[in-house]
């Protein structure tokens, strides 16, 4: 590739920073463009998968007798009752199931055997026909299938997981698919920006989602939380078909600037060839370090994203109205940190000349050991519920910052596979969702202060060896293998 003012930093030709200080084509400016519009459509897309994922976190409260779920666990009486608002008549419609705790575990992990299957070939698909359609078609079988739910709690339990599991197919091509759409969309000094902003819908989708669903719950009907949301993403299923492409090419609105800026930063990151380099990349260490991250993260995320809502109200004893609020405000302050940190991260790297990968390892420590501290600090404040809620919601803001850490690190080490090794981490990350849950419910059969802190410091522990791993054996060039067959666009 001709470079007219070569620097001297070049020397790196497939660090992504150094690559792109010598770029031939200008750059051309990101707001009203299409690279950020596809980022505004994939927020609202994510926004509305994890909306469809976490509501029946909140509506579990609701769907079960009280008294079957004291069978196995039982609301703690250590903290006094932090309700002072006046009594509010509460909607006694919905239909009531007599689950245990247990199965309730079962029911709330179900969702991630599904999910796990199609993380890896969604990422081959989306490599090889594109990730528009498979994000969206994704995104509409889980919201069909959120439109079943109701119907299949009431066929039995063994249907409502078997409903869970089949949204879990439809969500696990999702992020796959979007790594594989920005591999071809993102120029490299971008990325972190670009992705924080479409992978934030998923806290601000969380946000929204736990306190609207307990209002629906309290002054409606459980059952409206699925209709509500379901017909909300078969919406966003429709703009999504229309708005975005796969690739700059074939985008219709896309300027030529912008078409051009994007594809001549991407020229010597890519690869053409047809087959994947399987052993290579499985055997690759970088990538090993972003699983390892990406599972102890996960694992915290998970634990918290399902249980958090009972946590508030067995140990806590806030009612189903007011849990919804309080569960949120965490995942409030990882939305602004992860759109923040992505503008932060990008930043280092164009202006401060700060290397990919120390970028990517700084904000991954500081988004797990962080959130670590803080997460173990909140077993510690007896029925200090404002602190408990200060700390678990800092715990979680904090971890907003591996959004621009481990998160992205795939299109750094190999952008041309994203969606593969998306596929291949997520696989191993999807784990903690299966067994998080499972492990929190059989440690808290007596819902006591003592048993939540050995829930928050295998969590702590496990965040706490995730970091240091990557921070070991991360990287932030593109790899040898992923470049093999690497060919110019024709310019």
């Amino acid at each position: 590739m001709q470079t007219p003012e070569p620097e001297e930093e070049e020397e790196e030709d497939r660090t992504p920073l150094l690559l792109r200080d010598s770029q031939p084509i200008g750059k051309a400016a990101l707001w009203c463009s299409a690279r950020l519009s596809l980022a505004i459509w994939a927020f609202f897309g994510f926004f509305l998968l994890y909306a469809l994922r976490v509501n029946l976190s909140v509506a579990l409260v609701d769907m079960v007798e009280s008294n079957a779920s004291l069978t196995k666990n039982t609301t703690s009486k250590v903290c006094p009752e932090h309700s002072s608002s006046p009594v509010t008549p509460h909607n006694t419609t919905g239909k009531k199931y007599a689950w245990d705790a247990d199965t309730q575990g079962w029911i709330l992990g179900s969702f991630f055997y599904g999910y796990i299957i199609t993380q890896i070939p969604g990422g081959y698909l989306a490599r090889q026909v594109g990730g528009k359609l498979l994000l969206g078609f994704g995104i509409l079988g889980t919201a069909v299938f959120t439109l079943f739910t109701p119907l299949a709690a009431d066929l039995g339990v063994g249907y409502l997981i078997g409903v869970r599991a089949l949204e879990g197919l439809g969500e696990g091509v999702t992020f796959p698919a979007m790594h594989a759409m920005w591999s071809l969309w993102a120029p490299p000094l971008e990325r972190s920006k670009l992705l924080s902003i479409s992978y934030a819908g998923a806290q601000l989708g969380t946000v929204v989602s736990l306190p609207l669903s307990g209002l629906i719950c309290f002054y409606m009907d459980w059952i409206y939380v699925f209709y509500i949301f379901g017909a909300l993403g078969v919406l966003w299923f429709l703009f999504w078909i229309c708005m975005v492409s796969d690739k700059p090419e074939t985008h219709k609105r896309i300027s030529h600037a912008e078409k051009e800026y994007i594809l001549s930063s991407l020229t010597d990151q890519l690869s053409n060839q047809k087959s994947v380099p399987w052993e290579a990349m499985v055997t690759s260490l970088p990538l090993w370090a972003i699983v390892v991250a990406h599972f102890s993260y996960n694992w915290t995320f998970y634990t918290l994203l399902t249980l958090l809502p009972t946590y508030m109200k067995e140990i806590l004893r806030f009612d189903v109205q007011e849990n919804g609020f309080l569960s949120a405000l965490p995942y409030f302050g990882c939305w602004v940190c992860i759109i923040l940190s992505g503008q932060i991260a990008d930043y280092l790297r164009e202006q401060q000349n700060m290397s990919t990968v120390c970028v990517r390892r700084t904000f991954t420590l500081i988004g797990m050991i962080g959130p670590a501290i803080f997460l173990v600090a909140a077993g510690y404040i007896g029925c200090n519920y404002k602190l408990a809620v200060a700390f678990v919601t800092i715990s979680t803001t904090l971890g907003g910052f591996s959004t621009s850490g481990y998160s992205i690190n795939h299109l750094d080490i190999a952008p041309s596979y994203a969606g593969i090794l998306l596929g291949i981490t997520n696989s191993f990350a999807t784990i903690p969702g299966m067994v998080g849950p499972l492990v929190a419910t059989s440690l808290t059969h007596n819902n006591t202060v003592g048993e939540w802190q050995i829930v928050f410091y295998i969590a702590a522990g496990i965040n706490l060896f995730g970091a240091i791993f990557f921070a070991l054996f991360s990287s932030g060039e593109v790899q040898d293998w992923a470049v093999n067959g690497y060919h110019l666009h024709g310019n």
